[in-house]
Protein backbone atom coordinates (compact mmCIF):
# COMPACT_ATOMS: atom_id res chain seq x y z
CA UNK A 1 0.00 0.00 0.00
CA UNK A 2 1.09 3.27 -0.45
CA UNK A 3 0.36 6.53 0.94
CA UNK A 4 0.42 9.76 -1.35
CA UNK A 5 -0.46 12.78 1.07
CA UNK A 6 -1.89 16.33 1.06
CA UNK A 7 -1.82 19.58 2.74
CA UNK A 8 -5.07 21.60 1.93
CA UNK A 9 -6.92 24.52 3.46
CA UNK A 10 -6.35 27.45 5.79
CA UNK A 11 -6.61 24.73 8.49
CA UNK A 12 -3.57 22.75 7.06
CA UNK A 13 -5.56 19.72 6.79
CA UNK A 14 -4.06 16.46 6.17
CA UNK A 15 -5.72 14.65 2.96
CA UNK A 16 -4.98 10.92 2.39
CA UNK A 17 -4.85 9.13 -0.72
CA UNK A 18 -3.91 5.17 0.06
CA UNK A 19 -3.50 2.96 -2.94
CA UNK A 20 -2.02 -0.43 -3.94
CA UNK A 21 -0.48 -1.94 -7.09
CA UNK A 22 -4.18 -2.87 -8.43
CA UNK A 23 -4.52 1.25 -8.89
CA UNK A 24 -7.64 1.46 -6.78
CA UNK A 25 -7.58 4.24 -4.47
CA UNK A 26 -9.60 5.37 -1.20
CA UNK A 27 -9.27 8.84 -0.70
CA UNK A 28 -9.40 10.03 3.33
CA UNK A 29 -10.38 13.42 4.54
CA UNK A 30 -10.63 15.33 1.69
CA UNK A 31 -9.92 18.77 3.18
CA UNK A 32 -9.26 20.34 -0.26
CA UNK A 33 -11.56 24.02 -0.19
CA UNK A 34 -10.55 25.91 -3.11
CA UNK A 35 -10.75 24.66 -6.58
CA UNK A 36 -7.02 24.61 -6.75
CA UNK A 37 -6.76 22.14 -3.95
CA UNK A 38 -9.68 20.02 -6.23
CA UNK A 39 -8.05 20.44 -8.85
CA UNK A 40 -4.21 19.40 -7.71
CA UNK A 41 -6.11 15.98 -6.03
CA UNK A 42 -7.83 15.59 -9.02
CA UNK A 43 -4.52 15.75 -11.46
CA UNK A 44 -2.49 13.41 -9.19
CA UNK A 45 -5.10 10.71 -9.21
CA UNK A 46 -4.93 10.95 -12.84
CA UNK A 47 -1.87 11.15 -13.60
CA UNK A 48 -1.11 8.29 -11.48
CA UNK A 49 -3.38 6.55 -13.18
CA UNK A 50 -5.92 5.63 -10.34
CA UNK A 51 -9.29 4.39 -10.02
CA UNK A 52 -11.08 6.22 -6.36
CA UNK A 53 -13.45 3.57 -5.25
CA UNK A 54 -14.03 5.11 -1.76
CA UNK A 55 -14.16 7.79 0.41
CA UNK A 56 -14.01 7.72 4.08
CA UNK A 57 -13.74 10.43 6.86
CA UNK A 58 -11.82 9.96 10.10
CA UNK A 59 -13.60 12.18 11.80
CA UNK A 60 -16.19 15.66 10.39
CA UNK A 61 -15.29 18.41 11.65
CA UNK A 62 -14.89 21.24 9.11
CA UNK A 63 -11.68 21.01 7.66
CA UNK A 64 -11.22 17.30 6.94
CA UNK A 65 -14.83 17.56 4.92
CA UNK A 66 -14.42 20.14 2.53
CA UNK A 67 -13.94 18.55 -0.03
CA UNK A 68 -16.69 15.31 0.22
CA UNK A 69 -19.17 16.47 -2.12
CA UNK A 70 -16.26 17.09 -4.90
CA UNK A 71 -14.74 13.46 -4.62
CA UNK A 72 -18.63 12.11 -5.25
CA UNK A 73 -19.34 14.44 -7.46
CA UNK A 74 -16.29 13.60 -9.59
CA UNK A 75 -15.64 9.79 -8.73
CA UNK A 76 -19.21 8.53 -7.69
CA UNK A 77 -18.18 6.15 -4.69
CA UNK A 78 -19.40 4.80 -2.00
CA UNK A 79 -18.79 7.56 1.11
CA UNK A 80 -18.47 6.12 4.73
CA UNK A 81 -18.43 7.93 8.16
CA UNK A 82 -18.76 6.62 11.63
CA UNK A 83 -22.34 7.05 12.45
CA UNK A 84 -21.68 8.83 15.93
CA UNK A 85 -20.10 11.56 13.57
CA UNK A 86 -23.65 12.33 11.92
CA UNK A 87 -24.37 15.29 13.60
CA UNK A 88 -20.81 16.89 13.65
CA UNK A 89 -20.88 16.86 9.88
CA UNK A 90 -24.28 17.55 9.48
CA UNK A 91 -23.70 21.41 11.66
CA UNK A 92 -21.24 22.20 9.29
CA UNK A 93 -23.00 24.39 7.03
CA UNK A 94 -24.64 25.99 10.10
CA UNK A 95 -20.66 27.48 10.88
CA UNK A 96 -19.18 27.33 7.60
CA UNK A 97 -19.76 30.97 6.50
CA UNK A 98 -18.81 32.79 9.76
CA UNK A 99 -15.42 30.30 9.36
CA UNK A 100 -14.75 32.19 6.40
CA UNK A 101 -16.04 29.19 4.24
CA UNK A 102 -19.34 30.46 2.57
CA UNK A 103 -19.14 27.99 -0.57
CA UNK A 104 -18.59 25.00 1.65
CA UNK A 105 -21.19 22.11 -0.23
CA UNK A 106 -22.05 19.55 2.07
CA UNK A 107 -22.50 15.74 1.77
CA UNK A 108 -24.43 12.52 3.08
CA UNK A 109 -22.84 9.74 3.96
CA UNK A 110 -23.65 6.03 1.78
CA UNK A 111 -22.78 4.48 4.54
CA UNK A 112 -21.45 4.11 8.27
CA UNK A 113 -18.28 2.46 8.83
CA UNK A 114 -18.73 -0.52 11.69
CA UNK A 115 -15.23 -0.70 14.24
CA UNK A 116 -13.88 -4.14 13.94
CA UNK A 117 -15.25 -4.39 10.39
CA UNK A 118 -12.30 -4.48 7.29
CA UNK A 119 -12.36 -1.98 5.00
CA UNK A 120 -10.79 -3.50 1.72
CA UNK A 121 -9.77 -1.99 -1.53
CA UNK A 122 -7.60 -3.71 -4.17
CA UNK A 123 -5.58 -6.00 -2.67
CA UNK A 124 -5.13 -3.80 0.46
CA UNK A 125 -7.25 -4.96 3.75
CA UNK A 126 -7.42 -1.57 6.74
CA UNK A 127 -8.80 -2.73 9.86
CA UNK A 128 -11.39 0.45 11.25
CA UNK A 129 -10.40 1.19 14.77
CA UNK A 130 -12.75 3.65 16.93
CA UNK A 131 -11.01 6.26 18.68
CA UNK A 132 -13.64 8.84 19.93
CA UNK A 133 -12.25 11.95 21.89
CA UNK A 134 -11.54 14.45 19.48
CA UNK A 135 -14.66 14.02 17.72
CA UNK A 136 -17.73 11.35 19.10
CA UNK A 137 -17.77 9.40 15.84
CA UNK A 138 -13.57 9.55 15.33
CA UNK A 139 -12.08 6.10 13.74
CA UNK A 140 -8.67 5.16 12.66
CA UNK A 141 -7.58 3.18 9.85
CA UNK A 142 -4.74 0.32 10.44
CA UNK A 143 -3.11 -1.02 8.08
CA UNK A 144 -1.06 -4.28 9.78
CA UNK A 145 1.50 -5.35 7.12
CA UNK A 146 2.81 -1.71 6.81
CA UNK A 147 2.13 -0.90 10.13
CA UNK A 148 0.75 2.37 8.90
CA UNK A 149 -2.08 4.35 11.07
CA UNK A 150 -4.77 7.19 9.17
CA UNK A 151 -5.13 8.64 12.22
CA UNK A 152 -6.89 11.98 11.42
CA UNK A 153 -6.52 13.88 14.60
CA UNK A 154 -6.12 11.30 16.65
CA UNK A 155 -2.09 11.98 16.39
CA UNK A 156 -0.26 14.59 15.50
CA UNK A 157 4.01 14.59 14.89
CA UNK A 158 5.29 14.70 18.08
CA UNK A 159 2.08 15.07 19.77
CA UNK A 160 -1.28 14.03 20.11
CA UNK A 161 -4.55 15.66 18.92
CA UNK A 162 -6.75 18.34 21.26
CA UNK A 163 -8.31 16.78 24.12
CA UNK A 164 -9.64 19.97 25.85
CA UNK A 165 -13.09 19.79 23.31
CA UNK A 166 -16.14 18.84 25.07
CA UNK A 167 -16.56 15.55 25.68
CA UNK A 168 -12.88 15.07 24.86
CA UNK A 169 -12.28 11.24 26.17
CA UNK A 170 -9.43 10.99 23.73
CA UNK A 171 -6.93 10.12 26.18
CA UNK A 172 -8.71 6.71 26.80
CA UNK A 173 -8.77 5.93 23.31
CA UNK A 174 -5.20 6.67 23.17
CA UNK A 175 -4.02 4.45 25.91
CA UNK A 176 -5.87 1.64 24.77
CA UNK A 177 -3.74 1.37 21.48
CA UNK A 178 -1.13 2.02 23.17
CA UNK A 179 -1.11 2.25 27.22
CA UNK A 180 2.86 2.28 27.70
CA UNK A 181 3.63 4.91 25.42
CA UNK A 182 1.98 7.45 26.85
CA UNK A 183 3.15 9.61 29.92
CA UNK A 184 0.33 10.00 32.84
CA UNK A 185 -1.29 11.91 33.81
CA UNK A 186 -2.35 13.93 30.08
CA UNK A 187 -3.64 17.29 31.11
Amino acid sequence: MTVSGFTFNAFSENTYLLHDATKQCVVIDPGCYEKAEQQALKAFIEAEGLQVVLLLNTHCHIDHVFGNQFILDTYQVPFLIHEADLSVLRAVPTYAPSYGFPLYNPAEPTGFLTPGEPVTFGDTILEVRFAPGHAPGHVVFYHAPTETVIGGDVLFQGSIGRTDLPGAIMIHSLKAFAPNSLPSPIR
